[in-house]
């Protein structure tokens, strides 16, 4: 049997959570590998090297994405790409069954059997009740009906050594006092480590035979042991080490930060909870994973064992205590900058000016000075606000903060003695931001 190498696998989506595990699993076992991804992290470029494409793959046409497959000398491709939820300039139907269209149609016109691994989403065919579950089961069909060499993988609810999105989540609230409503922590939840679905890939990429590329197969890749979104809660409160009892949350709550969760896709962030993965919870994750554990011989890892393999460090319990709080940093800085110059311009107009005129400035330098200050205090709250330009806002924020402070020093300077302690208080604003921007990264 041919080595590792002498196979290509090409990662659609390497940068993402489950893509990114493949890419590097399979690189570790000495697989060649091309790493497709809009943008990479610098870790992820300096592990995939000349390997690592960063391009719009979901933005190519058909003759582009066939190009990219001969240019790699792909055997196999590993299709990640997926979005839950419209937003931030991606569409579920262009990033599922839009781009595997696409995909399709390259792949007919590469000129060689090429074995098409695609990561779905488990459940009935017939539940399709959000966009993204619609527009994943329409992706599925067209591979199905294309003819073309191809596995479906259908993953449960994904546990991976990194955190981002619903795995992230599930690890703040395990930190917390409270506990999911019944309901939702009664639903089922099939869970699977990322390692489980990289080795199914492996599995793939060694049996698949150009030479006979007849290949056809649906797998929900998943625990078969039964547990609920409350057991898996509960695994990781233990692994976290957190004691005591939970409270449980009102229903109208998870609503509310679903709602809240919408807000914030609106400017450019990837909340993990949102109406649509609240819709998911609701509906549960299921599925047989007969076929999968026949076909494979794979053993899947028990979340008990794959946490108890990865003890929980000090990261692992700061990153769950401050993944919630960072929602609340950037919410609170956006409120404190913008409500400060809208409190100025709107109620404390007068007095403002008044303190200025009081410390030698003109009449007109005041008005002027006044109106320039709360203006760019608002474009400050407003840029934080962005997920594009957070970053930037808060250093802004910081450089504005210690102008104040450093002006205030040498035209005001009783002001740091009056009863109210502004200028002893903006230290602490300072503090917080620098906070932020220490919490900034996603991946």
């Amino acid at each position: 049997m041919a080595g590792p190498e002498s196979k290509c696998v090409l990662v659609l989506g390497a940068a993402g959570l489950i893509g990114s595990f493949i890419a590097s699993d399979l690189k570790r076992r000495g697989y060649r590998v091309g790493a497709a991804a809009r943008g990479f992290t610098p870790a992820q470029r300096l592990q995939f090297g000349a390997n690592a494409r960063e391009i719009s793959v979901v933005g190519l046409p058909a003759a582009g994405l066939a190009d990219l497959f001969r240019d790699c000398g792909a055997d196999v491709i590993v299709n990640c790409l997926g979005v839950l939820q419209d937003g931030s300039g991606d569409r579920t139907h262009e990033v599922h069954d839009g781009f595997v269209n696409k995909l399709v149609v390259a792949l007919r016109s590469v000129g060689r059997p090429v074995l098409l691994v695609h990561v779905s989403i488990p459940g009935s065919e017939a539940d399709d009740r959000t966009d993204f579950s619609r527009s994943k089961r329409n992706a599925d069909r067209l591979i199905v009906a294309s003819g073309l060499p191809y596995a479906i993988l259908r993953p449960g609810f994904v546990f991976s050594p990194a955190a981002y999105g619903g795995s992230a989540l599930f690890r703040a609230l395990a930190t917390t006092p409270f506990a999911l409503p019944a309901a939702e922590a009664g639903r089922p939840f099939a869970y699977v480590a990322v390692e489980d679905i990289a080795e199914t890939v492996v599995v793939l990429a060694q049996r698949w035979d150009a030479e006979n590329p007849a290949h056809a197969a649906v797998w929900d890749v998943m625990q078969p042991a039964k547990q609920s979104v409350g057991d898996v809660a509960g695994t990781l409160r233990r692994w976290l080490g957190v004691e005591g009892g939970t409270i449980r949350m009102p229903q109208f709550l998870l609503d509310i930060a679903a709602k809240v969760g919408d807000l914030a896709a609106f400017f450019g962030w990837s909340p993990p909870i949102r109406t649509t993965a609240l819709t998911e919870l609701r509906r549960g994750v299921e599925g047989d994973p007969s076929a999968w554990l026949a076909a494979t011989g794979i053993a899947p890892r028990l979340l008990a064992d794959v946490l108890a393999a990865h003890p929980a460090t000090v990261q692992e319990k700061w990153f769950a205590r401050l993944y919630l709080l960072k929602a609340f940093i950037l919410a609170c800085l956006v409120v404190f900058w913008c409500a400060s110059a809208l409190i100025v311009l709107a109620a404390a107009y007068p007095a403002a000016v008044a303190i200025l005129t009081g410390h030698g400035f003109s009449a007109g330098q005041a008005h002027v000075a006044t109106i320039v200050g709360s203006v760019m205090d608002f474009l400050i709250g407003i840029t934080i606000a962005f997920k594009r330009t957070s970053r930037f806002g808060l250093m802004a924020g910081i450089a504005m903060s210690l102008f104040y402070m450093i002006s205030a020093t040498i035209l005001t300077p009783d002001l740091w003695v009056e009863p109210l302690g502004a200028l002893v208080k903006t230290f602490p604003a300072i503090v917080l931001m620098l906070v932020a921007l220490a919490i900034s990264d996603d991946r």
